[in-house]
């Protein structure tokens, strides 16, 4: 349960009266993201539903049945949420909107290209750009549509080319367990070669393609790293690689 300290105000305002509850603003926006993810009594600093949570005030039992239809807390604390405010000190807002801005940016530098170059983006690049364009950003709006909004408004300031790459690795036996676990959701085609050496081709996003070499390349010094232009049996890369 989140500290009174570090909560922010959730609020509804029906029948000339509001009602609030005091919650955690990152769970808050992990709750809005999926309704099933986190349980809602993790979400609450207190179990009250407040008139005016600053003074204390409380809305009768009567008032609550009249505007929720019932009296059971989580029930309240999911409608005002759904159709409330979260009202966040200024503060609070500035923090949230630093992180959102972080992923948003993190986001577009390992997905997108520059389609000149076939390189990803400095991360430098596309903050100024964003900062050029003024966008706005929603600490509650889903990271996914802001995404989409902000590369729609970016695409006339800079060069943003979305395509995935397909790289072949190889590297020694010994190094196989760390490097596989970094890989192995991106792996298409593996095969070990008669030398010890295991190959593998994945596919990734071509704005990942520089920090997953160089991740692959903290867990294996001897790791070997080809960028495939087209898709070919994994055999043709192995015997390039065995050359």
């Amino acid at each position: 349960m989140v500290s009174l300290d570090d909560a922010v105000l959730a609020r509804l305002e029906k029948g000339g009266s509001r009602y609030e509850i005091l919650v955690d603003p990152d769970l808050v926006d992990i709750w809005k993201k999926d309704n099933n993810s986190v349980p809602l009594d993790d979400l609450l600093a207190t179990g009250e539903i407040w008139n005016d949570a600053k003074s204390g005030d409380r809305p009768t039992t009567e008032a609550i049945e009249s505007v929720f239809g019932t009296t059971d807390l989580l029930t309240c604390v999911q409608k005002i949420l759904k159709d409330g405010n979260i009202q966040l000190t200024t503060a609070q807002r500035k923090n949230l909107v630093a992180e959102k801005r972080t992923k948003i940016i993190h986001q577009i530098a390992t997905t997108a290209t520059d389609p000149r170059t076939k390189l990803p983006h400095p991360k430098t690049r596309i903050e100024l750009a964003l900062d050029e364009i003024k966008f706005s950003i929603d600490p509650f709006l889903s990271l996914e549509r802001q995404v989409q909004d902000a590369i729609k408004k970016l695409k006339p300031v800079i060069p943003l080319a979305f395509i995935t790459v397909r790289m072949a690795f190889k590297v020694p036996g010994s190094d196989y367990g760390g490097v596989h676990r970094l890989l192995r959701e991106s792996i298409k085609k593996e095969e070990w070669l008669s030398d010890g050496s295991w190959v593998c081709v994945v596919e990734v996003p071509g704005g990942m393609k520089n920090e997953l070499m160089s991740q692959v390349a903290q867990r294996s010094s001897e790791v070997s790293v080809k960028e495939l232009e087209t898709v070919c049996p994994l055999a043709v890369h192995i015997n390039g690689y065995e050359g």
